[in-house]
């Protein structure tokens, strides 16, 4: 757990019993961010009066994005993206728990395969701009913020991270002969997975923020300035993927036709290699039957069918070909 003080002069690190000050600070406001949940959180959150439902929501997962309004604070969910192996995307959960004098964030639970500094991405970086004195936020609701900002931020990057893929892609499926047909597909649905997961998270975030711009009890209109502004980044997030989600299946289109208009040539074939054969098959079916029986050879008869057999086969290849077969 990390403590920091925000005040004019920028953040100082303090210790997690400091927080029992919170109200004797005027000129400045708590930050307390938690990175893996554990008792001493839970301890203090208490201690600042959250609502059971809070400290249970950042104890336990969330899978989609929530918000809660109370008379004093208000929790938050928010998720960003992170691209795992084997095309998984990891959801990153983000809560928050924006009061009057303080902002509590809380990351988590984290899966073991993503670092703990992935994870850390969003408060690490806003500190960063802090300590920095690139950024001076004079309240919770501005420190909160910036931070989701960068969660925004985080799922526009994947998005272009996708964008990037797309024109390989597309060039990919238009000069591919089909020879390893599994190999090509299994890369379109993988990425296509990263865009609608990552389009559900912004679509979710949006809805989230448009809510929180109605219940912020504690805000004034400049934070539900700032809510609105946080859902109109996700909207656009949303409408980012939606644009890379059509050309993406314009992709699968093309490469459907690709397959389809393949099978209905083999088929085409298949069906002039069986007009050709099937008159062969049935004159050879007829002279192999045992009612018809030969002491030698007759090689005027044979000669005789054989050019039958040829020149009925040749028919049926030209008018195969008028049909535009092959």
């Amino acid at each position: 757990m990390e403590v920091w003080f925000l005040d004019a002069s920028g953040a100082h690190r303090r210790e997690p019993d400091d927080v029992v000050e919170l109200f004797a600070h005027e000129e400045g406001f708590w930050w307390v961010d938690v990175p893996v949940w554990d008792e001493d959180a839970d301890a203090l959150l208490t201690g600042l009066g959250c609502h059971p439902m809070v400290i249970e929501g950042c104890r336990q997962r969330n899978y989609v994005p929530t918000v809660h309004g109370y008379d004093d604070h208000v929790f938050v969910t928010t998720q960003s993206p992170f691209l795992g192996r084997a095309g998984h995307v990891h959801l990153l959960e983000l809560d928050q728990i924006v009061g009057h004098h303080y902002l509590v964030t809380v990351h988590g639970p984290i899966n073991p395969e993503v670092p703990l500094d992935v994870a850390l991405l969003e408060t690490a970086g806003v500190l960063a701009r802090i300590e920095g004195e690139r950024f001076h936020p004079s309240s919770p609701a501005e420190l909160s913020y910036a931070i989701t900002s960068a969660v925004a931020r985080r799922q526009s990057g994947l998005i272009r991270q996708v964008a990037e893929k797309l024109p390989g892609l597309e060039q990919q499926v238009m000069t591919s002969q089909m020879r390893d047909p599994e190999a090509l597909l299994e890369t379109m649905f993988l990425i296509r997975h990263e865009l609608i997961t990552t389009r559900t998270m912004a679509a979710q975030c949006h809805d989230i923020w448009v809510r929180m711009a109605g219940i912020h009890r504690i805000a004034d209109d400049r934070d539900s300035t700032w809510a609105r502004d946080l859902a109109d980044q996700f909207d656009r997030v949303r409408s980012l993927a939606d644009g890379e989600s059509h050309f993406l299946f314009g992709v699968i289109e093309l490469y459907q036709t690709k397959v389809h208009t393949k099978m209905t040539v083999a088929m085409e074939r298949l069906a002039v290699i069986a007009a050709v054969t099937l008159p062969v098959t049935a004159i050879a079916s007829v002279y192999g039957m045992n009612m018809i029986v030969s002491q030698h050879t007759h090689y005027i008869e044979l000669v005789v069918v054989l050019v039958a057999m040829l020149a009925i086969s040749l028919l049926l290849l030209r008018w195969a070909r008028r049909q535009g077969w092959w």
